[in-house]
């Protein structure tokens, strides 16, 4: 019989059924099953203890909608994917122009002192188209939010309202 401390001994010898021998005579020392517990007494034990408190009734069932709730919501992660493509476009309009200009600047000098008419040069020319840019940019931000991100977020905020009055209706009791 190998010893019950053995760490390569894949069955467990206390277990009667799963003995590599046909009879271990030491089963009667091994602990046993503890035997389940029994419900207690429905009368008082003692003639001075209080009787049991009754059960709480059980709570109403309610209907539950069929959209899961806000929080778990696919529109939440619409919404966060919208921004997030809302800053990024607004932003690398400003940046991406203004970015630019510097390469220009520091790579270029003989584009950036030329000049475009009348001794205007076209350095200045674009760092003044720097100001209809960043305007474009705002433009962009605007129309991202007015025509992708608002709508999601007018619907999310309706649900999120529309759920508030059900979970205060319910727990109201009707």
């Amino acid at each position: 019989m190998s010893s019950p401390y053995d760490p390569y001994n894949r069955h467990n010898p206390y277990d009667p059924h799963n003995s590599r021998e046909p009879h271990d005579p030491y089963d009667r020392f091994r602990p046993s099953a503890p035997a389940p517990a029994s419900p207690p007494p429905s009368y008082a034990t003692y003639p001075w203890q209080p009787p049991a408190p009754p059960e709480p009734p059980a709570p109403p069932r309610h209907l539950t909608s069929d959209r899961p709730p806000l929080g778990h919501h696919s529109d939440l992660r619409i919404l966060r994917g919208a921004y997030r493509w809302q800053r990024r476009v607004a932003t690398l309009t400003a940046l991406g122009y203004f970015t630019l200009f510097l390469i220009l600047s520091a790579f270029a000098p003989g584009f950036m002192t030329g000049t475009i008419t009348d001794g205007l040069p076209a350095g200045l020319v674009l760092a003044l188209l720097q100001l209809p840019v960043t305007w474009l940019a705002i433009a962009l931000y605007e129309h991202t939010a007015r025509n992708y991100v608002d709508p999601i977020a007018d619907r999310i905020r309706k649900e999120a309202a529309l759920d508030a009055r059900r979970e205060a209706e319910r727990r109201a009791g009707r």
